[in-house]
């Protein structure tokens, strides 16, 4: 397929300033960038859809300029209801070391299958930028490029300028003038022609646009991919939501990290309705393969072979294919109904408890699922326990007790804790 067709086929389009999408197959300036504030520690899956895109222009020939946005992330990108809470210098330097790996390895893991392009990534943090700019300077050359009304038109302005609005700070207010000057230093720079975004972020990045026009007089594009949506609950992923599933498997600190298993299990317990739509942004597989996966798919919706095989393809791009086969033998087995828990070995336990959850021999049970995240409170493990939503090595447990022998402890249908 050109880079147009599996653009729409994945669903990587929605708004765009580029009228015809074929126009990015025989573009002889093949650049793009697209950025990521480090406002936590982790990106989310809703920022891997715009990295699957950006990793689908690479495949095309594109290089990419991948942008952690050192400076914006003082500030914080507006939010349509309030203001964000500053983060200290220090966190966001740990922030952004964080996320400029989990960038580059996504990008990388998602070109592995890709034998005739060798991506060159490049990272910039426009604070490299920033850091050095005079503040009249900045006003002089920005500032009075901008009317206020083409800011005051901003919907995220409108919502928080309006009856009942929260009100917005200075510095919110200027985030979309900082962004718009990234583009314009990116063009200068290295000529980059066009920036990737998601669809909320369409707005701020036209401002590039207007300023690449007015100051070099140059036409430059925005290309942005759907926000992706919850098929449940009908709200996008993401942290400002509060259903964030985050590519990091272990805490780096602020608590933003889903764990390999559990972040398999979501992709593997996606709807019907919903698999077809992110087999196809979230995995590297081919066209041919997508539609031979659905059709045996429908032919045995029972055996959820589709979700099977995004749940693997996600977790190899993420993690590694090291790690998506482990969990895909470990969710074998402790889903089988006829594995017997006490015939586990040590040996195995210990492989599991790479995955899993562990609490020391001794512990009690409702501690247990306090500590590992399994009830948001003691209360809340005593009614999980009185249900009988908790077994040991399979067998229902109806009271808290010490937890004395190595076993694996399970909560409803997909939970887990290591007992060793």
């Amino acid at each position: 397929m050109k880079l147009s067709e599996e653009l729409i086929y994945r669903g990587f389009k929605a708004e765009t300033t580029i009228e015809n999408p074929e126009e990015l197959d025989s573009r002889e300036n093949k650049t793009f960038y697209w950025g990521a504030d480090p406002s936590a520690d982790s990106l989310t899956i809703g920022n891997l859809a715009a990295l699957m895109m950006c990793a689908c222009f690479v495949r095309h020939g594109y290089k990419p300029y991948l942008l952690v946005g050192g400076a914006t992330g003082q500030i914080g990108d507006p939010k349509e209801n309030g203001e964000r809470d500053l983060k200290t210098l220090d966190e966001v330097e740990h922030n952004k070391q964080c996320i400029k790996k989990q960038v580059e390895n996504v990008i990388m893991s998602a070109m592995e299958s890709c034998d005739e392009v060798s991506p060159q990534v490049t990272m910039v943090d426009n604070y490299d930028w920033f850091k050095n700019i005079n503040y009249l300077d900045f006003l002089r050359e920005v500032g009075k490029s901008f009317s206020m009304t083409q800011l005051l038109d901003r919907q995220f302005v409108q919502n928080r300028i309006g009856e009942g609005g929260a009100g917005i700070s200075y510095a919110e207010f200027s985030y979309t003038l900082i962004q718009g000057y990234d583009f314009l230093h990116l063009f200068r720079k290295y000529d980059v022609r066009m920036q990737l975004c998601g669809a909320d972020q369409f707005g701020n990045c036209t401002t590039g646009m207007h300023l690449i026009k007015r100051l070099e007089n140059a036409n430059v594009d925005v290309w942005s991919t759907p926000l992706i949506i919850d098929p449940v609950t009908g709200r996008k992923f993401g942290k400002s939501e509060g259903n964030a599933v985050w590519l990091a498997g272990t805490d780096n600190g602020g608590g933003n990290f889903t764990s390999i298993f559990d972040f398999y299990q979501f992709w593997l317990n996606q709807p019907d309705e919903a698999v077809e739509d992110l087999i196809k942004m979230y995995t590297v597989l081919d066209k041919d393969e997508i539609e031979d996966i659905l059709r045996q798919h429908m032919a045995e919706p029972e055996k959820r072979i589709a979700q099977r095989a995004l749940a693997r393809g996600v977790t190899e791009v993420v993690h590694g294919k090291a790690a998506a086969e482990a969990i895909e033998n470990l969710t074998a087995v402790l889903f089988d109904r006829n594995t017997d828990f006490t015939e586990f070995t040590e040996e195995e336990l210990t492989e599991f408890a790479a995955y899993l959850p562990v609490v020391t021999k001794g512990t009690m049970l409702v501690d247990a699922l306090v500590n590992t995240g399994l009830a948001e409170s003691k209360k809340k493990a005593r009614e999980y326990v009185g249900q009988g939503a908790i077994t040991i090595n399979g067998v229902k447990l109806l009271e808290d007790k010490a937890i004395e022998q190595t076993a694996i402890v399970k909560k409803g249908k997909n939970k887990f804790i290591i007992i060793k």
